[in-house]
């Protein structure tokens, strides 16, 4: 999983504080709920797979980037219970992908989500399972994050609560020109409950997030810009150049940061992991030990040999 390497070699140093250890232990299965906080995971699978229909689909290609797709056209891509249950499946898939680089989350026919479908939420509209999909949710989107993957969210179409949400589970988002990203939970007497509040603050500061989720502001491409929640913007499939799909120009613009051997890209990633979560004096210990894991490698001695540094 995403810190595993990092909380085995940790575990392996003297020099590593109990502290340190104990919290890359929490965060190496990428969960932020266990039974130690109520919280049985099979319980609400069960429940939310009595609440079928649509998919997350993945597509692993051999360039080391996979395509998540999230696939419930006829509901707008809403989630349906046993949707959530996919989504922590794949991410498993993707956690024990050895050869992977990238990924890129993305919604079926134009739009990419328009968050949780109604009929599951009316069913557990009780706060007790509420609290238990919120928090079901919540482990699957952290560990979505702390993938050993570059990840980016391919927004078209409209991106709405829980689906706003998602798109602050990935590295980066690139939104199509007419697309628009909406934190609409106000509207419902609600509050984002899959930590998409905690990821925007991160992303946009506190001021930008508290408009976007007090205003229930529409985000379109150029605000995304301007306030740092788009990365980048992507032309109609008719005005790219060449007349390539959103996907591809997603894929072209992905493949400027996994270029390179999986074990390196996955390196890169863990050590901006480690930088955003933890204290600075354990993130330059966490540094060192994945650094130790790609110095002598095969990348580098190939590397070394082609003098490739300044290329």
């Amino acid at each position: 999983m995403v810190l595993c390497t990092l909380r085995h070699q940790l575990l392996k140093s003297s020099r590593c504080c109990g502290s340190t250890v104990r919290l890359l232990q929490r965060k190496s299965s990428g969960c932020v709920y266990s039974s130690i906080h109520g919280f049985d995971k099979e319980e609400i699978r069960q429940k939310l797979q009595a609440f079928p229909g649509g998919s997350i689909d993945l597509l692993k290609q051999d360039s080391g980037i996979a395509v998540l797709t999230i696939n419930n056209p006829s509901r707008m891509n809403a989630f349906s219970g046993s949707m959530m249950v996919d989504l922590e499946e794949r991410v498993t898939e993707l956690e024990d992908w050895a050869d992977g680089k990238g990924l890129i989350v993305q919604g079926a026919a134009g739009t990419f989500s328009s968050g949780s479908d109604l009929n599951a939420v009316r069913a557990i509209s009780n706060p007790e399972d509420g609290m238990k999909m919120c928090m079901f949710m919540q482990n699957a989107l952290t560990r979505l994050l702390r993938l050993p993957l570059i990840s980016v969210a391919l927004v078209e179409g409209k991106a709405l609560g829980g689906g706003s949400e998602l798109t602050t589970a990935c590295d980066f988002r690139l939104m199509a020109s007419d697309s628009v990203i909406q934190f609409v939970h106000k509207h419902m007497g609600l509050v984002p409950g899959w930590g998409g509040a905690s990821r925007l603050v991160r992303i946009v500061g506190s001021q930008a997030a508290l408009k976007l989720l007090g205003g229930a502001i529409k985000v379109d491409s150029e605000l995304g810009l301007n306030i740092g929640l788009a990365d980048d913007v992507l032309e109609a499939n008719e005005a790219a150049a060449g007349g390539e799909t959103r996907l591809q120009q997603a894929e072209k613009w992905l493949s400027r940061y996994t270029k390179g051997p999986a074990p390196v890209i996955q390196a890169v990633k863990r050590v901006v992991l480690s930088g955003r979560e933890l204290p600075l004096s354990d993130a330059l210990r966490a540094e060192k030990d994945v650094f130790g894991t790609v110095w002598g490698g095969p990348a580098n001695l190939q590397a070394l040999a082609k003098n490739s540094k300044h290329k």
